[in-house]
This record gives C-alpha cells, sequence and structure tokens, in this order.
C-alpha cells in the first residue's frame, strides 16, 4: 500500500487529493519523510556490489 492509497478520517477523501486541512497536513509530513533513493545511489550499489562479486571470484580461484 503506497501513500497514495491512504484515506482521510476527516472527509473520507484521498489524503494525496488534499481536501481538507488535516489531508494537506498529512500529506506534506509524507513528503517530507518519505525515503527517495536518487539514481546516483543505485549506480553506486551496483558498483560496490560488482566489485565484491569480483573480489569473491577471484579469491574463490
Amino acid at each position: 500500500m503506497g501513500s497514495e492509497d491512504l484515506v482521510c478520517a476527516s472527509c473520507s477523501g484521498l489524503v494525496i487529493e488534499g481536501r481538507c486541512p488535516t489531508c494537506r497536513a498529512s500529506r506534506e509530513y509524507l513528503r517530507r519523510n518519505s525515503v527517495t533513493i536518487s539514481p546516483q545511489l543505485i549506480l553506486a550499489i551496483l558498483a560496490i556490489i560488482m566489485m565484491l562479486t569480483a573480489l569473491a571470484v577471484r579469491h574463490a580461484t
């Protein structure tokens, strides 16, 4: 379930639509506290995994 599926208890609308002040406050809170992974971070993680794999293969032979 993503944050776009949350329903507001005050107005029974989707929080992502921001129909009432409670929705807007919740949407802003979710936006500030969401974790995002940048493409650069993904590439760095992949590069580290590839290097560790190469070292493991080299060490095994």
